[in-house]
């Protein structure tokens, strides 16, 4: 039975730049950093002699976004970067002020996809990518 939501996970090319991102501008924490051989996780993962490395990343308390970087076998290159392709993913966070978290993230390396948007009565939205193009979602609920 499931009882909670414990990560979400991101691969990136640049775990380094990835952390700085998401601590600096997005002020998620390091919670936990790891490099991973081995049989166990070539095994979980199905590929002869992996190598990555990763962190798992928190505002607070609760789940926490992980980040990992490839190192063996190397990642392949996005084929697209649609928002609607099967298996496409992307991490929302609760933010106050969205237009000011959406300019901010901009000017430090975000790419905007499309600026705040009222969906409904009082709840705001936007998406936009991180500096190596994964899906960001910021929502405000006023």
């Amino acid at each position: 039975m499931i009882t909670g939501i414990n990560h979400a996970g991101l691969i990136v090319q640049d775990l380094e730049k990835a952390i700085a991102f998401y601590q600096d501008v997005i002020s998620l924490e390091v919670k936990t950093t790891m490099e991973r051989t081995g049989e166990a996780p070539s095994k979980l993962l199905g590929y002869d002699d992996i190598h990555f490395k990763g962190a798992h990343m928190t505002p607070g308390d609760g789940p926490t976004l992980e980040l990992i970087q490839y190192i063996n076998p190397a990642p392949s290159e996005r084929p697209t970067e649609e928002r609607n392709v099967l298996g496409a993913s992307h991490v929302a966070f609760t933010c106050e002020d969205i237009r000011g978290t959406f300019d901010l993230l901009i000017s430090r390396g975000a790419k905007e996809l499309n600026p705040p948007q009222e969906v409904a009565p009082g709840q705001w939205r936007c998406y936009l990518q991180d500096p190596e193009g994964n899906w960001v979602e910021l929502v405000e609920n006023l």
